[in-house]
């Protein structure tokens, strides 16, 4: 069983990867009214170690397929999860959840699973910005006005910027990793070549040949990204299986490619989102009560908590989990996330 630590902030540097928050925004790392919904009348639903996304809600730009658990009326929590992975990240932490009393709602990304664009026409864009704005319109769908927000990879980013920009729609937040809002400007800071070649899927995606690659071989690569960024993690076929299921969504492909060739400034945003993208280009402090946390044993790239526990001035703490913890944090050690998130919600 994983243990919990709260740390002092003196956690060792990555060789390399832990840069200041002058790099982060390469080395960090996805109202309208509903008008269709479908919830469990159940309180507090389980399906076995899966997540059944049987929710579905048009807000903004998408129909976003959701899992929901737990009370209508519980104290609301949104798990973001990460590329590569998907709901069933979070299949232990939910219930642990609603079982508490939350109402704990999953949605996949957009560019994942059940959810999809309401417009043929509009862009296929994995800004930063377009995932947080996705959130914001997922809550006025559901009518949540206010909710802990936590996630871990883009989840986390996600997240991040939510409690920024939005502070008066948190109660608390739990990101793994910490501070990952990002801008363009950073992302186009060379790093020292230790760094860089832990990006290596990030040039690859660059290119053409990265594009084709990555749709011609999706689980393959996402496979692989598993094992690299968790190590120590012994994950099965059958758990895999359940979260590659939604990398076959029509727009994945394209999602995640526009993701990173935006990081890089090599591929333009859209307008609408100029005014978020300038205010977190500002690296904005984030307020509300929070919790950072990070796995002994990430092995994607990642920040010092050094460099980034300034930017939270709520009330704050970071935990370490020890226990060969790897990158997909929520579901290595859901019992410590499901914790942080019951902790952050606490604190408001």
């Amino acid at each position: 069983m994983p243990n919990s630590k709260t740390t002092n902030l003196t956690r060792r540097s990555f060789s390399g990867v832990a840069l200041g928050l002058a790099a982060s925004g390469l080395l960090v790392e996805k109202g309208a009214v509903a008008s269709q919904v479908k919830i469990s009348s159940q309180v507090v639903r389980r399906n076995g170690k899966a997540l059944v996304a049987d929710g579905v809600v048009e807000a903004g730009d998408l129909s976003i397929g959701y899992a929901e658990l737990g009370p209508r009326d519980g104290s609301a929590v949104l798990l973001f999860h990460g590329w590569p992975y998907d709901i069933n990240a979070f299949a232990e932490v939910a219930p642990l959840l609603a079982d508490q009393g939350h109402r704990v709602i999953v949605p996949h990304l957009r560019g994942y699973g059940s959810t999809r664009f309401l417009s043929d026409d509009t862009m296929r864009n994995g800004q930063q910005s377009a995932l947080a704005v996705d959130a914001i319109k997922l809550m006025d769908a559901l009518k949540i006005e206010s909710a802990t927000v936590a996630g871990f990879d883009w989840g986390a980013r996600t997240a991040d910027i939510v409690a920024a920009l939005w502070p008066e729609r948190c109660r608390g937040l739990v990101s793994v990793s910490g501070y990952l809002i990002g801008n363009q400007a950073a992302g186009k800071a060379p790093l020292p070549p230790s760094a860089e070649l832990q990006w290596w899927y990030q040039f690859y995606f660059a290119t053409e040949r990265g594009r084709d690659g990555y749709e011609k071989y999706t689980n393959e690569f996402a496979k692989l990204i598993w094992q690299l960024a968790s190590p120590h993690w012994k994950f099965d076929d059958a758990t895999f299986e359940r979260s590659s299921a939604a990398f076959s969504n029509p727009d994945h492909a394209a999602i995640v490619v526009h993701n990173y060739r935006w990081r890089l400034g090599l591929t333009d945003g859209e307008t609408r989102f100029d005014d978020f993208e300038a205010k977190l280009a500002a690296g904005p402090e984030i307020h509300i009560p929070a919790i950072t946390m990070e796995g002994d044993a990430n092995g994607a790239p990642h920040p010092n908590p050094k460099a980034y526990a300034g930017k939270f001035k709520g009330k704050y703490e970071h935990r370490l989990i020890s226990g060969g913890i790897g990158h997909n944090l929520p579901q290595e050690a859901p019992q410590a996330f499901a914790k942080a998130v019951r902790d952050a919600d606490s604190w408001a």
